[in-house]
């Protein structure tokens, strides 16, 4: 159990916090069979004004598929993606009028905020979603936030609007991030199993370490669980940025700083903005394969990646792309944007950039993967 130091500590985190964003999921929102649940959507607006005086809120809110659902007929989310963008289409438009009127009790105004992972791992892109979100927030608004499921493919979306959440956090340089679901916390097992107990606090990587984190508790009808949510908190305290995990029900004494939930400790300080999108909200489009050499200069140093120290290429891919480079036994090292599409690649292999130039013109004259578009994927 946490110590009167420690619940101090972690109430000072929170209370401190003056940009803070908030997520709630799905099951939060809707009915079990589908539309939003009005006086939940109430509930949460109300404990999400009395916060916001002196603090800036930002809401991450699924719930446009499950919104969707009973207006269209549909008993069920569906399995195929072309019903889910139909589905998101018609429930985001529901969910966003219905936060509006809600927050509107309160005279405050609400900016959607629909992403996909093109949007923030390409760095203009980010750019333009930083500037909307701080934007919105010094006017007084309240950004309402989605992954924009009506267009995303398998290839550009997140997963999961936790995920989406805590690199959410990090774009809009948040003091705090909380994680709402109809879980109360992370259990050291199956929550409805006799024996279990709540775990108050985790300080490191370590603290999760013989947790079954499947069967910790798991949400209701969205896509994501406890292992998402888990993995979005490591994400977000890795990135500087503390974490409650909390129920729906909690979200009040959880800003408050009381006594709830699951507190993340950072583990982190705060990376460079794009790459920590780049690492874990960017789905590669293709591989390079490094030799030993250009490992060593990934990995261990501060260079570019250029064409004399690749072996092979996979995947079909454009400039701008993703990619994963890889050493010789296959491994994935980092992660970066390609500026060369996969058909030219061939031809660069293991060449250094001078011949290059000489024999093809001067602009092949440049780095396979800018040492700025890359990161290095820790174990």
């Amino acid at each position: 159990m946490t110590g009167a130091g420690d619940a101090q500590q972690v109430r000072r985190e929170v209370t401190a916090a003056r940009r803070i964003v908030v997520k709630v999921g799905s099951s939060s929102l809707t009915t079990a069979v589908g539309g939003l649940d009005a006086d939940r959507v109430d509930a949460l607006v109300d404990t999400l004004a009395r916060a916001d005086g002196e603090r800036e809120i930002v809401l991450v809110s699924s719930g446009a598929i499950a919104a969707g659902l009973a207006p269209l007929g549909l008993e069920g989310r569906p399995k195929d993606l072309a019903r889910q963008q139909a589905a998101a289409s018609v429930g985001q438009g529901l969910l966003v009028a219905r936060y509006t009127a809600s927050f509107a009790r309160y005279g405050r105004r609400v900016g959607q905020v629909l992403l996909t992972t093109d949007d923030t791992s390409r760095r203009a892109h980010y750019r333009n979603a930083r500037r909307t979100l701080d934007q919105l927030l010094a006017m007084g608004a309240v950004p309402v936030v989605n992954e924009n499921d009506t267009v995303a493919t398998d290839e550009i979306r997140f997963g999961d609007n936790d995920r989406l959440a805590a690199l959410v956090a990090h774009l809009v340089r948040a003091d705090l991030l909380v994680l709402l679901s109809d879980v109360d916390g992370l259990y050291d097992g199956d929550p409805s199993t006799p024996g279990t107990s709540r775990i108050s606090e985790i300080t490191g990587p370590e603290d999760l370490d013989g947790i079954s984190i499947g069967s910790a508790g798991k949400a209701g009808v969205g896509t994501g669980g406890m292992v998402t949510k888990v993995e979005a908190a490591r994400i977000a305290a890795a990135a500087g940025i503390p974490v409650v995990l909390t129920s729906a029900s909690q979200a009040d004494a959880a800003l408050r700083g009381r006594r709830t939930g699951t507190f993340f400790h950072r583990t982190g300080r705060r990376s460079a903005d794009r790459l920590l999108w780049l690492a874990h909200a960017s789905t590669p489009r293709g591989a390079l394969t490094l030799d030993d050499g250009a490992v060593r200069a990934v990995v261990e140093g501060t260079g570019s990646l250029l064409p004399a120290g690749i072996a092979g290429v996979e995947g079909e891919f454009s400039a701008g792309d993703p990619v994963e480079l890889r050493d010789p036994a296959g491994r994935a090292v980092a992660r970066g944007l390609v500026t060369y599409d996969a058909a030219e690649i061939p031809q660069l292999l293991g060449r250094s950039t001078r011949d290059l130039a000489r024999e093809l013109g001067p602009g092949y004259e440049r780095e396979v993967v800018h040492r700025d578009d890359l990161v290095v994927l820790h174990p």
